[in-house]
């Protein structure tokens, strides 16, 4: 009897009613993301872009050009990797463009507290691009992934502009090379 339902239930799946095939179901994630993409408020210096097509919604990035604060004049890249399950599961995001940054480390992970413990299903991509675009604009010394930048950034402010700068021209900090991510 099972066997019967699943080639029932199996032969729905390949068939619709008008002997096309079917179109792939959305997943309630893929709906609350399409929903949040085409509410998107976001601030002149972000744009969102998709890689790999309108298809492929899950996975996309946004470019945040900084038009205020250290970062000014430097344009950044970060991927979402969104799950089917979201919004209950917050994206993963990470940081393409290698940076000197208190929270992006050198491997491009983000501390962003939204992403992680304060994340909950109400929240959305435009709040977290917002998050994003604050980090590039008031980076946080208090909570870091990179100790040492966060360090310069609460010691010694004026030391941690030379290093942005020079990192963002293409410069090394310490034993570390940047690419120019200048516009």
């Amino acid at each position: 009897m099972i066997k019967l339902f699943k080639v029932k239930e199996k032969h729905r799946e390949t068939q619709s009613a008008d002997g096309k095939p079917p179109v792939k179901k959305q997943s309630s994630g893929e709906l609350r993301l399409q929903k949040d993409i085409t509410e998107l408020n976001l601030p002149k210096s972000c744009c969102i872009s998709f890689p790999d097509g309108k298809d492929s919604l899950m996975n996309f990035e946004v470019t945040i050009k900084p038009d205020e604060g250290y970062y000014k004049g430097g344009k950044f890249v970060f991927s979402f990797q969104v799950s089917p399950h979201y919004p209950h599961d917050a994206p993963k995001v990470k940081c393409k463009t290698k940076v000197y940054h208190p929270n992006i480390d050198l491997e491009g992970n983000v501390c962003l507290n939204i992403l992680r413990e304060d994340w909950t299903p109400i929240l959305n991509i435009n709040i977290i691009i917002y998050g994003l675009f604050n980090l590039l604009t008031q980076p946080n010394h208090e909570d870091p992934l990179n100790s040492d930048a966060a360090n310069v950034l609460r010691d010694d402010p004026d030391e941690f502009k030379s290093n942005v700068k020079r990192a963002m021209s293409g410069g090394s900090v310490g034993d570390v090379h940047f690419s120019s991510c200048l516009t």
